[in-house]
């Protein structure tokens, strides 16, 4: 039997191999560099944006602070390097494709390329969930259970911190689809051994949300159940890549 090899596998010098990544890495910084330059110009009314969530439950009176000096440059520039690292992100894992591609098989190929446009969909996916319905969910709650003689005065440091955690969190929660995709396919576990284990992904989801947001029970439900549902996903579509020696072992076990 005849093992199929990579069409483009050609024997590399290791220093070659280095200076392929070192001119990838430079080219993903660039592109970083660029989407920065042309947004640092509007980094005040992408904070804006960003906070618009929370400012528009502000109680009349009140608004958002500066505690530090700083912070009115600081954190509009830190909102936008890690936009401009979002807004890169098709094109750095781009250069990463274009590093790993030649040494992966045809099926392999085939695979990684829906794989790697669908996590990054599903990132930005996961981002947009947290701005359009979380925030809103848990900045009411958070700005009505106050006690009445508080002055909700929020630093804009502190919340672009918060929120950066939880556009994180979600962007990153809403990639189990194709974590578990990757794992039936690549034979660690297959699509009904997933599903047996239900009781305690569900647990680990809340779990995770607890760990991965703010200590309150409205943004930790939010975190855990898109999980849930997303685990239930990646269990569907992993049933169709799953390895035929796993299907067939499975009728052997019957």
């Amino acid at each position: 039997m005849s093992v199929e090899t990579p069409p483009d596998d050609v024997a590399m010098p290791l220093i070659s191999h280095l200076s392929e990544l070192r001119d990838r890495l430079l080219k993903s910084v660039l592109a970083i560099l660029v989407v920065f330059i042309a947004l640092f110009a509007f980094s005040n009314e992408i904070y804006m944006f960003v906070s618009e969530p929370l400012r528009a439950l502000l109680p009349e009176g009140s608004s958002m602070i500066a505690t530090q000096v700083a912070s009115p440059f600081l954190t509009p520039f830190k909102l936008t390097l890690v936009v401009s690292l979002y807004v890169a992100i098709p094109y750095v894992l781009f250069q990463v494709w274009s590093f790993v591609a030649p040494g992966m098989y045809k099926n392999e190929k085939m695979l990684a390329i829906p794989l790697l446009i669908s996590s990054v969909l599903l990132f930005y996916a996961g981002a947009a969930f947290a701005y359009f319905v979380v925030f809103p969910l848990v900045f009411g709650f958070f700005t009505t259970v106050g006690p009445g003689d508080v002055t909700i005065m929020t630093d804009i440091g502190s919340y672009l911190d918060f929120v950066l955690k939880l556009f994180f969190a979600f962007g990153v929660a809403f990639e189990i689809p194709i974590a578990a995709v990757i794992m039936i396919r690549a034979g660690l576990t297959t699509a009904d051994d997933l599903a047996k284990k239900r009781p305690y992904i569900v647990v680990g989801c809340f779990v995770l949300g607890m760990l991965l947001t703010p200590p309150d029970v409205i943004s930790q439900s939010l975190l855990a159940v898109p999980m849930w549902f997303l685990f239930e996903v990646g269990v569907v579509f992993g049933r169709f890549v799953e390895p035929k020696e796993s299907a067939s072992e499975a009728e052997s076990a019957q």
